[in-house]
């Protein structure tokens, strides 16, 4: 049983916090996991959060800060309410690295799984837009389309549009869910992370970085670029002045 106070719950505890809950609580529905059978387990939590929109609401008015405020607006607290709620034992992070904040915190699961540390996971990301900050942040460094439009690889790309979601997948050993008879929907053949290092600029992509990443994945998972069918890239689709 899932108790929280009716103040935390509705006033001080971040939505993100609260849709991670029933995401989770999703995860293992869909792979017909009994909740309570990962009580006491190392089952793992990584996610990434790389947005606090709802700390800026409630800054905004000291007089509505109480006790349950740091609990229900700390970017660690999302993974680790998860392994509260549900009395999980594995590691239990929140990863920010802005955009890649969600792949970075399912590949830490990965790594997590294949070191043997955990046999299992609940790894995603979740991302709500719920104060006027980060547009205007976005605005003031031209990332956002005046058109509310993207044009990806278009000459006449003017930036991006923000967009929100969510979500949290079940991972678990290979071997272990085929021999407990698991419905296995999909399986990572690999992953790897890096940084562009030093660059032109903070904001600009390093391209003999990214090339040099995305060989060492494919390498890893024996796969040929050729039989790749789809591929989700990330920009904001404007022209880097130098």
């Amino acid at each position: 049983r899932i108790e929280f106070s009716g103040r935390e719950f509705a006033l001080a505890m971040d939505p993100q916090q609260r849709m991670l809950l029933e995401l989770a609580w999703e995860a293992m529905e869909d792979a017909s996991i009994l909740p309570s059978s990962l009580r006491g387990s190392q089952c793992g939590v990584f996610l990434g959060v790389a947005s606090l929109d709802y700390s800026y609401r409630i800054a905004d008015d000291m007089a509505a800060i109480d006790a349950s405020t740091a609990t229900g607006n700390t970017s660690s607290i999302a993974s680790n309410r998860l392994s509260y709620v549900f009395d999980l034992h594995g590691p239990s992070m929140s990863l920010d690295t802005a955009c890649s904040s969600s792949m970075v915190a399912f590949h830490q699961a990965c790594q997590s799984i294949r070191s043997g540390e955990t046999s299992m996971a609940l790894a995603g990301g979740i991302s709500l837009h719920l104060h006027p900050y980060g547009f205007i942040i976005f605005s003031k460094a031209s990332m956002l389309s005046p058109t509310g439009r993207c044009q990806v690889f278009d000459e006449a790309g003017n930036g991006y549009v923000r967009s929100e979601g969510g979500g949290i997948f079940l991972l678990k050993d290979y071997d272990q869910a085929v021999a407990d008879g698991d419905n296995i929907i999909a399986v990572v053949a690999g992953s790897a992370v890096n940084t562009d290092g030093h660059k032109s600029g903070l904001t600009v992509p390093n391209p003999s970085a990214q090339i040099d990443l995305m060989k060492r994945a494919y390498e890893q998972a024996g796969i040929s670029p050729d039989e790749i069918d789809y591929l989700e890239t990330h920009g904001t689709g404007t022209r880097a002045n130098s």
